[in-house]
């Protein structure tokens, strides 16, 4: 699986403003400021929006610095603006006012502080940070970047996913890890920057500050996460312990027999999802009955009409088609000319209808499946774009992430019978194939979804601190995943900053929420759609009943509580991992036997 980011990284330092007040605040000075303030919001993030999407596109020293200077005037008036709102605290408010101000105090992913000074320094060191991920390459030994032979993430990517052979996955596996460590005194400062913000906002730290946004107690909220990870934990210790065994049979002793797993022989730079090994690990008789990276290659599929397909599945619900502009404006392919940061993310520059996405797509199963969830960010996007502006957001950051992979789900032999991509549906005895294979993807990510802000919750605490930051890493990695690495990783490394969305301070539990939520989703679309068939084999393409019900909670945007969203297209008001285990309940059973005799687990 291919990790995405929503939006701008603007978009998550959104708040700007300030109302003055004389005398006790009433009411109607409230809905002043608020009317205020989501004027100047509109317009801030516009800015911070535009000059964020040039500088991602177009990576210089000059763009840095202009996306720098965009993000500290957004930061700096959205510091102001929540003090402002913690002044009409007590004031009895129409609910959707209330709500607003809550999310005025909760919107911000960075918190830089007050101090005009500091401010600027935190705005340079995220903007320092993210160009420098943009910049990672791996090189033969002895060379240098800028060179034509050092390679950057999609080549590095495409080489973890293919290649068998240990040594070069060890070398490249190493060389992007070796990246990060110049970054890791920045990371440092930008933590203890970062924190002095969230405290003058009246947080105990950032992570709090991230805790505090599910409209819940953000210590309640991390229980709702242990409750989540119990439920889903022997289906990974299952599907950990059949692929254990088969690295084994293909790698011999370099995979141990019990025990964790190498985190180079995954397929995948950071052992995320691992789905790219399934050729090793496939039993025989249980292939998937169909390669799609070869039938879009044999149908002659672009970039661009790889996002056709995903906009023709959204218009079969019913939505209406993306404006000319997104197939003006967006980014499909890694320019030759300049850096670029490649990871796929979609964009709403305008807050109204400047719908974009940046891919380096490539023409893959995998990315056919990444378009898909990308588009479902930009119909999201579009779907709330006549709330008031604090409203134009999904109703929790997990939804966003969720509504794009329910999509995907929807990729089903029967939906590429109807794209003309299968002459008939595999048969019932494929589905074993296809099960595990969504289910590396899947399935394999849930640890990794939710270790990686219980690192930065741990470091924005101090419970972890700089000269322990690589070992915390590992240890959770272990504890959660079941992976270590090949090689001693000491403290001179920073491996966390080889994952783009720790430099890049974009919060990460979103995406565990979502690997749970997309399948909630989908199996409230499938019986919306009348599907008989069992739940890993519907598809809501054509279905404009699914369509209807999947419009009315994302016309919501964040205008409601999230477990209110929840529940306008499922019924349901809790998040609930029942339906992976709905999903996956045939691949259960059979990874259960095929492990009789194994030592589940590490």
């Amino acid at each position: 699986m291919t990790t995405r980011i929503l939006a701008l990284p603007a978009l998550a330092l959104l708040l700007t403003g300030c109302t003055a007040t004389t005398g006790k605040p009433s009411a109607a000075d409230a809905a002043k400021f608020l009317d205020s303030a989501e004027t100047r919001l509109l317009a801030a993030s516009n800015e911070a929006g535009r000059a964020s999407w040039v500088y991602s596109t177009h990576i210089t020293e000059d763009t840095e610095a202009i996306s720098a200077l965009a993000n500290e005037r957004q930061i700096g008036l959205a510091v102001e603006l929540a003090k402002e709102a913690a002044k009409y605290d007590g004031l009895t408010l129409p609910p959707d006012q209330a709500r607003k101000m809550k999310l005025l105090k909760l919107s911000l992913s960075l918190a830089a502080p007050a101090d005009p000074k500091l401010r600027e320094e935190t705005t340079k060191l995220a903007a320092a940070m993210e160009g420098a991920y943009g910049k990672f390459k791996v090189c033969p030994e002895g060379v240098t970047p800028p060179n034509e032979k050092c390679i950057a993430e999609s080549q590095i990517s495409r080489i973890m996913a293919e290649s068998r052979d240990p040594k070069e996955l060890l070398r490249v596996w190493n060389g992007w890890h070796s990246n990060a460590p110049p970054m890791r005194k920045d990371y440092a400062r930008f933590v203890s920057l970062a924190n002095q913000g969230a405290k003058e906002l009246g947080f105990a730290d950032s992570g709090a500050m991230w805790r505090s946004k599910y409209d819940m107690p953000p210590d309640e909220f991390a229980k709702e996460l242990d409750r989540l990870w119990g439920q889903v934990k022997p289906l990974y210790d299952s599907l950990h312990t059949y692929a254990r065994k088969r690295l084994r049979a293909k790698y011999g002793d370099a995979v141990p027999a019990t025990g964790p797993i190498p985190a180079h022989l995954l397929g995948n730079l950071w052992s995320q999802s691992w789905d790219n090994v399934y050729p090793l690990i496939a039993p025989a008789g249980s292939d998937m009955g169909f390669d799609l990276t070869q039938i879009l290659k044999a149908k002659k599929y672009d970039e661009r009409e790889m996002a056709r397909a995903g906009e023709r599945f959204f218009t079969s619900l019913g939505f209406e088609k993306l404006p000319p502009t997104f197939w003006e404006r967006s980014m499909f392919a890694k320019p030759r000319d300049r850096e670029v940061v490649c990871h796929a993310s979609a964009w709403d520059v305008d807050n109204v209808n400047d719908l974009r996405i940046k891919m380096c797509i490539q023409i893959t199963g995998e990315e056919f499946a990444v378009v898909h969830h990308e588009l479902g960010h930009n119909f999201y996007q579009r779907a709330y774009n006549t709330q008031p502006f604090l409203f134009r957001d999904s109703a929790n950051d997990g939804f966003h992430e969720a509504i794009g992979d329910t999509i995907a789900l929807s990729i089903t032999p029967e939906y590429l019978v109807k794209l003309g991509f299968l002459a008939k549906p595999t048969d019932p005895s494929k589905d074993t194939g296809l099960l595990l294979h969504r289910a590396l993807e899947k399935v394999a990510f849930l640890p990794f979804g939710l270790l990686v802000d219980q690192w930065r919750w741990k470091v924005f605490s101090g419970e972890v601190k700089p000269d322990n930051y690589n070992t915390a890493w590992w240890e959770l990695k272990k504890k959660y995943q079941g992976v270590v690495p090949a090689t001693a990783r000491a403290e001179e490394f920073f491996d966390p900053g080889a994952k783009y969305h720790v430099p890049g301070n974009v919060p990460y539990t979103r995406y565990f929420l979502a690997h749970i939520l997309q399948f909630q989703f989908h199996r409230a679309l499938a019986k919306a759609a009348g599907c008989t068939q069992p739940l890993h084999r519907c598809s809501i393409y054509e279905s404009k009943e699914a369509g209807a019900k999947l419009q009315q909670m994302l016309a919501l945007g964040a205008s409601k509580p999230w477990p209110e969203a929840l529940k306008a297209m499922t019924g349901e008001d809790k998040i609930d991992a029942t339906a992976i285990l709905d999903y996956f309940a045939p691949l259960k059973q059979w990874l259960d036997e095929q492990n009789k005799g194994e030592t589940v687990g590490w």
